[in-house]
């Protein structure tokens, strides 16, 4: 090894400190862990036997290696164990009296070059290091749960931290097959600073009976491709856990977005912290069961809502309109695509039968059905192109004045039975609707990039909106092949409601100096299993519309942090708007 450490020293062997000796063992180290009595210790050598065991029930691991990993490993019940340890991991539970305790005397026996860490996901490590002879030997070295599996690591440097205990550190580290990301000592570190704000407002989502907590869920699996909803992850990761995040975020930074939600204390207050007790925000089959139980509160429609639709117009031919167009004629709708000027027109159509022909050589789609489909499009420039049309979807450029001045003019040309929808992803959909003589036939229909491939259709119900139109917008989202979520007409709706802030959050810590870009991406990808980090995403859906949307959400919440960090401002004014531009928060 190259790290310099030989031994390990493991506080604690719960889920997180047996964990983390598994992966240390299995790479190599003599691991000793400490637990306060001999029934936890022994319950801790079971869980890491447990692990091992199905790691090789699953080909993962061959049981030589399991043997050798459980040969490193030995257990005690007394501080003294660990004074030959080179690094010693603190994984005790998230109460900052008792891990300056444990520093203290952990202080008192390890030999001078010994490195001190903690695994806390949000306490301060220049506290713990404080209670030490030896702060500059004190860091953070956060692993996520299971440790066994997640690949991420955040270092924790305080103002004392030695350079060298960071270049071993990351050097352990990669010795155990991890990635490390590297932050400074303030509560919530990278990951959990950017998730907890986050999920906390989807709480006040449900709290407030914006939408459902299916929807929610289903609205950030499906449109911003995150593997669990907000509220799931909530009940996996434990409600008790999540206040105390919450609260520790709270008391560094006294902003009311770390707040918990009022709606999380009272789950608590009745005993229900999500999966380990059978119940959070949703019901389990039993405690620690992944199967939910009980009725969904989803809401579908029926076929019949918008049996009487046959054609539909599209307003718009750019990216958006174009995949709208696309996605209604393949489910069978005759389309009515409307574009500025006979060349749009004609590259609109283009784009859609190279769409179809990829699709084709795919193999999602026969010949004979594209052949159906572009003959039930047809494209032109004047808006009495909609003069028969059952559903007219607007989606035009994100420019409020525009889309009401079309609104105005779709309203005289539609039959008086037509309902009109807008695809805008943050403008007000009541004003549009007041712009017409039929508010009560007016919603949002949201849908994400590209429309013809993305399974999540957002709709959008104002003050008017009647049940029948909600019903009919959801009916043939349905139609499409979508999941479609419902939602009150406030800006962002669901998925940009939750997810620009959380951005927002992500260019204020870049901004800050608190890490780099690559490591604020990094943490997200491999701490929360997003596709695509903070950052990275901002540049791909342009800084300029970040910022509108970002821009949209503070002016109506008027919510202090919701407010445009200023970094990002610069770069839209600077011209660097993301990839479009080849420069944003990247270079490309």
């Amino acid at each position: 090894m190259t790290t310099g450490i030989k031994t390990v020293g493991v506080l604690g062997c719960g889920t997180m400190g047996s964990g983390v000796s598994e992966v240390c063992a299995r790479a190599g180290y003599q691991v000793v862990f400490r637990e306060i009595d001999d029934e936890r210790a022994r319950d801790g050598l079971a869980r890491i036997r447990n692990s091992l065991e199905r790691a090789v029930a699953r080909g993962r691991l061959p049981a030589e290696e399991r043997d050798r990993a459980l040969s490193r490993i030995s257990g005690a019940t007394n501080f003294e164990a660990l004074k030959d340890a080179d690094l010693v991991i603190e994984a005790i539970p998230e109460r900052l009296d008792l891990k300056r305790e444990a520093f203290s005397a952990l202080d008192a026996l390890l030999a001078p070059h010994a490195i001190l860490a903690s695994n806390t996901s949000s306490l301060s490590i220049i506290e713990m290091a404080a209670t030490t002879g030896r702060p500059s030997r004190v860091i953070g070295i956060h692993f996520f749960n299971p440790a066994q599996i997640m690949s991420l690591v955040e270092l924790i440097t305080t103002v004392v931290t030695d350079p060298a205990v960071l270049a071993t550190a990351r050097s352990f580290v990669a010795s155990v097959g991890k990635t490390a990301v590297v932050c400074g000592d303030r509560a919530g570190f990278i990951a959990n600073l950017l998730l907890f704000p986050y999920l906390n407002s989807a709480v006040r989502m449900v709290e407030s009976r914006f939408a459902c907590r299916e929807d929610i869920d289903s609205a950030m699996q499906l449109g911003a491709g995150h593997p669990m909803g907000p509220l799931a992850l909530l009940d996996l990761i434990g409600l008790d856990s999540t206040a105390e995040i919450l609260e520790a975020l709270y008391r560094q930074f006294r902003q009311t977005s770390y707040v918990p939600a009022p709606l999380i204390k009272q789950l608590m207050t009745a005993g229900f912290l999500g999966r380990k007790t059978g119940r959070g925000f949703y019901e389990y089959e039993a405690p620690d069961s992944p199967r939910v139980a009980g009725a969904s509160a989803h809401r579908t429609a029926p076929e019949s809502a918008a049996a009487h639709v046959r054609r539909i117009g599209v307003l718009g031919s750019g990216a958006m309109g174009t995949g709208i167009a696309e996605a209604c004629a393949t489910a069978g709708y005759r389309v009515a695509l409307h574009g500025r000027s006979r060349q749009r027109v004609s590259e609109s159509l283009a784009s859609i039968d190279m769409s179809f022909a990829k699709a084709v050589e795919r193999g999602e789609i026969a010949p004979e059905q594209v052949e159906e489909a572009r003959g039930l499009i047809q494209g032109g420039c004047d808006m009495d192109l909609f003069a028969d049309c059952d559903l007219v979807i607007e989606a035009i450029v994100e420019d409020l004045d525009a889309k009401i001045d079309h609104f105005r003019r779709l309203d005289q040309v539609t039959p008086s039975h037509a309902v009109l929808a807008t695809a805008t992803s943050s403008l007000s959909v009541i004003e549009l609707a007041a712009a017409t003589a039929r508010p009560e036939r007016v919603a949002g229909m949201h849908f994400f990039n590209p429309p013809q491939a993305t399974a999540l259709v957002e709709v959008v119900r104002t003050v008017r909106t009647s049940e029948e139109t909600a019903d009919l917008a959801l009916a043939v989202a349905t139609r499409l092949g979508k999941h479609a979520v419902l939602c009150p007409d406030r800006a962002g709706f669901i998925v940009n409601a939750l997810l620009f802030p959380y951005i927002n959050d992500a260019i204020r810590m870049l901004e800050a100096g608190y890490a780099t870009a690559e490591d604020i991406d990094t943490a997200m990808k491999l701490g929360c299993g997003h596709p695509v980090g903070p950052l990275a995403l901002a540049d791909i859906v342009g800084l300029d519309v970040t910022f509108q949307i970002v821009r949209t959400l503070h002016q109506e919440l008027r919510e202090p942090s919701l407010a445009p960090a200023p970094l990002l401002e610069h770069l839209v004014h600077a011209g660097y708007l993301g990839r479009k531009t080849k420069r944003g928060f990247y270079t490309y």
